[in-house]
């Protein structure tokens, strides 16, 4: 296991999305803040605030060290509790200015539970998701096309179980909806040995911006008004409820004494919630719900059947 290998990885593709983002908003700068965790390690968190293109858009980097494995991390894997722990990982969240351009997630991570005369019990997780407020069916194609090539030199099975994953994943269940359009998820990988699993980061981590990069170009420039300001706003606070009451991440962080701005920064600057807002089933709002919103099949779908 060479955790320092994917330490500098890690780095390396914090660096470049953060490049690829810029460019995209005309060359806006991300801040640069280095932390340090009192119980050991830190990381680097890049925030882009008040873009032309990105509202906010956050990149971190962390490594941190404990003494016990929070319960969130051993929630499945029980037989490990007790034990110390180092966590290291990319994580980033993308809110888009233009309601037309989608929020998206991503991140890559490390795992390395130990203990005394033992040897150290490793595991890797990650993905991306996308998170449109207007659903475009040339988007969601390409965005699961990138990520089944991102999948396909590990093994046929790989993409569909790993979308699926992320569509149960990725799914409010207080509101009977998933976040988005779906991608990657995975978690506690380790059967392919380190060597192909690190392989395996690498393609889902670099993989991203190819995915999302070209999506962001197509849409960026689409004239937007008051009322797809509303609907991105409304919509945000589903990412709002995901992230704080299922996401995983969130709940490691906080359990593990993360610093609370850099595990927050996935928040989006401005939301709202109304209540029990229903848009009209034949609008661009209802359409998004209504057809994009749904568990599908992405590259087999019938272009016919979009609205």
């Amino acid at each position: 296991m060479d955790a320092a290998a994917v330490e500098s990885y890690l780095k390396d593709l914090q660096r470049r999305i953060c490049d690829e983002l810029a460019t995209l908003d005309g060359g806006k700068h991300f801040i640069e803040e280095s932390w340090d965790r009192p119980e050991g390690g830190g990381g680097i968190s890049r925030v882009m605030a008040e873009g032309d293109v990105f509202e906010k858009a956050g990149v971190n980097f962390s490594h941190v060290l404990g003494s016990q494995l929070p319960a969130s991390a051993t929630h499945n894997r029980p037989e490990l509790a007790g034990r110390s722990f180092r966590a290291m990982g990319v994580s980033l969240v993308i809110h888009p200015r233009n309601p037309y351009v989608p929020t998206s997630h991503a991140n890559v991570r490390l795992f390395v539970a130990e203990k005394p005369g033992e040897e150290p019990v490793w595991w890797m997780g990650g993905g991306f998701d996308l998170t449109p407020y207007y659903g475009f069916f040339e988007d969601a194609v390409s965005w699961h096309a990138t990520a089944k090539a991102c999948c396909d030199p590990f093994g046929d099975d790989v993409y569909p179980r790993y979308k699926q994953w992320c569509d149960d994943y990725f799914y409010l269940k207080h509101r009977d909806e998933p976040r988005g359009v779906g991608g990657l998820f995975y978690d506690d990988l380790n059967e392919w040995g380190f060597e192909r699993t690190f392989e395996f980061m690498r393609s889902v981590g670099d993989g991203f911006m190819k995915a999302y990069g070209p999506i962001v170009e197509r849409r960026k420039e689409t004239p937007w008004g008051e009322r797809e300001r509303q609907w991105q706003l409304y919509r945000r606070g589903r990412y709002v409820e995901f992230n704080l009451v299922y996401d995983r991440g969130t709940i490691f962080g906080l359990q593990s004494n993360g610093r609370t701005e850099s595990i927050l920064m996935s928040l989006p600057p401005l939301v709202r919630w109304d209540y029990d807002y229903r848009p009209d089933s034949d609008s661009p709002e209802g359409q998004l719900t209504q057809y994009y919103l749904q568990h599908r099949d992405w590259l087999s779908a019938d272009p016919a059947t979009a609205p």
